[in-house]
């Protein structure tokens, strides 16, 4: 985003370029405070004063099952009730597993994101514990997390949510301050990836980022308005397209539409696909409207709310209620690109210009070929970041060509193949393998580097128990051993499964 790094040089930030370190480096210590008395009062009782007086002029209470909130981190002056309104959307009574506050670093420049995994963080208000083992859980786990000395040293987007939390959470909370140093989309699909396990409603996400930046009161209304709207459909490719196109209109003053890009994009990554979710806004303001601005320079604030929608999710969500005829084109386009490509090495052009939203939903799925009743081959992905058909076409050609447990297809087999295509739901993180159900549940069993899964239709297909079921995936797909899921983590998954 090349006015992402205009902007940079704007505010004049000095950024330190790190491949991230470990979390030997740098004493082990809390994180104090770096925006008191700069973004907030550094003086406790001013603080909880100022607080109590954003709260009460912050929008009430409407969202339910509440799952993510996009906050914004500038000074409470300026955005202080627009973040009480975000805020103030979180059941203030609920325990939560985990509170993960995300931002897109102002301070350095660094791979992936790091996460402070080496004490607590600290505000003018005291303490609130950091999971340092889940930090460390994920940093082991996922290339991607590090942790990153410099990275919170100066930083304030994380830290300006924490007062908040604490002035209206009434039991105890751990959080998982995570900032991101990379300006890469496929890095946020990554982190993505390994979060979204954690997207439920155990967890909570607050995501840090004001919006458009120094264009005049009006164009920041209008500006800010179509990056909301663009989050509001659930899309990142939406909005990486609105950032795009505002990015060469060359509006007077405007340094970036959503300083946090980096986040959002991450939260959207989480949730596209997903008919459960539903994105609200909650307030908007910008500078102008402060008394402490102007209208010739603003920036702009949403608060934004995500929640899980009970009747969506009360319903089988739309991938799962395909027609004949979706789930015909589906298996036709596995089948023509089997064809085309085994043949010609080219992957067949398709116009889904009529396609119905169903097969242009973002969902994961795998392709299963079988060959006189015997499998052939099968890969699949649990995300996407394209449309369901084009999933199923790159999974086609990677199913027969791929599989590394079988030859490649060759042009002779393709009319005896048997195609069986199945769409996935988002994938839920269990805690008992009781939980899981046989038949209903696809099981995921991630250990460090080592993972595998099976899909629902194995338990049915071979007639195993849970401990079957679990032994074989870990043994024969994760190389863990037949008992090595009883230490790792286990997923579950849904599929909607339909074949020639």
């Amino acid at each position: 985003m090349g006015k992402f790094f205009r902007f940079v040089l704007i505010m004049g930030l000095s950024f330190t370029f790190s491949n991230g370190c470990s979390s030997q480096e740098g004493p082990k210590t809390d994180r104090k405070p770096a925006a008191a008395g700069k973004f907030y009062p550094a003086n406790p009782d001013t603080l909880r004063a100022q607080l109590a007086e954003l709260f009460r002029s912050a929008k009430p209470r409407t969202a339910q099952n509440l799952q993510a909130v996009i906050c914004p981190h500038a000074g409470y002056v300026f955005s202080g009730i627009v973040a009480a309104s975000g805020i103030n959307q979180v059941d203030p009574d609920k325990t939560y597993d985990n509170i993960f506050i995300i931002g897109s670093s102002h301070q350095a420049s660094y791979m992936g994101a790091s996460i402070y995994n080496i004490g607590d963080y600290v505000t003018p208000l005291g303490k609130v514990a950091v999971n340092i083992q889940l930090a460390n859980e994920l940093i082991k786990s996922n290339p991607v997390f590090s942790y990153v000395y410099n990275a919170d040293l100066n930083e304030h987007s994380l830290e300006v949510q924490v007062p908040f939390l604490q002035y209206h959470m009434k039991k105890p909370f751990k959080i998982v301050p995570i900032l991101l140093g990379s300006q890469s989309e496929q890095t946020c699909k990554r982190i993505a990836q390994a979060l979204k396990p954690y997207f439920n409603g155990n967890n909570l996400f607050i995501v840090s980022s004001d919006f458009s930046h120094y264009p005049p009161y009006n164009e920041a209304k209008s500006t800010d308005k179509a990056t909301c709207d663009a989050i509001l459909t659930n899309n990142p490719d939406a909005l990486m397209k609105v950032l795009g196109d505002y990015e060469k209109k060359n509006i007077p003053n405007l340094a970036t539409n959503l300083c946090g890009w980096t986040s959002v994009l991450t939260l959207l990554y989480m949730t596209a696909g997903d008919a459960g979710i539903k994105i609200t806004p909650v307030q908007y303001m910008n500078s102008g409207d402060s008394k402490y601005g102007d209208h010739s320079q603003c920036v702009g604030y949403w608060s934004i709310a995500v929640s899980r929608n009970t009747a969506a999710a009360a319903t089988p969500s739309t991938e799962f209620n395909f027609t004949k005829e979706e789930k015909k084109i589906l298996l036709g386009i596995a089948r023509s690109t089997i064809v085309k490509y085994i043949n010609e090495h080219k992957t067949p052009e398709v116009d889904d210009k009529n396609f119905s939203p169903n097969l242009k939903i973002h969902s994961g799925a795998f392709v299963t070929l079988k060959e006189n009743g015997e499998l052939r081959g099968c890969i699949g992905r649990f995300t996407a970041d394209v449309p369901l058909w084009k999933v199923v076409q790159q999974m086609a050609v990677a199913s027969s060509t791929e599989d590394t447990r079988f030859p490649p297809v060759t042009a002779k087999e393709t009319d005896k193949l048997e195609i069986e295509i199945s769409v996935l739901s988002p994938m839920k993180k269990i805690f008992s393998a009781d939980e899981i159900v046989l038949g209903k549940h696809g099981i995921y069993i991630k250990k460090g580097y080592y993972s595998g899964t099976f899909l629902p239709q194995v338990a049915t297909e071979t007639g195993w128990s849970r401990e079957e079921f679990l032994g074989h995936c870990s043994r024969d797909k994760a190389g863990l051993g037949w008992d090595g899921w009883k230490d790792a983590e286990l997923f579950t998954y849904e599929a909607c499964v339909f074949g020639e």
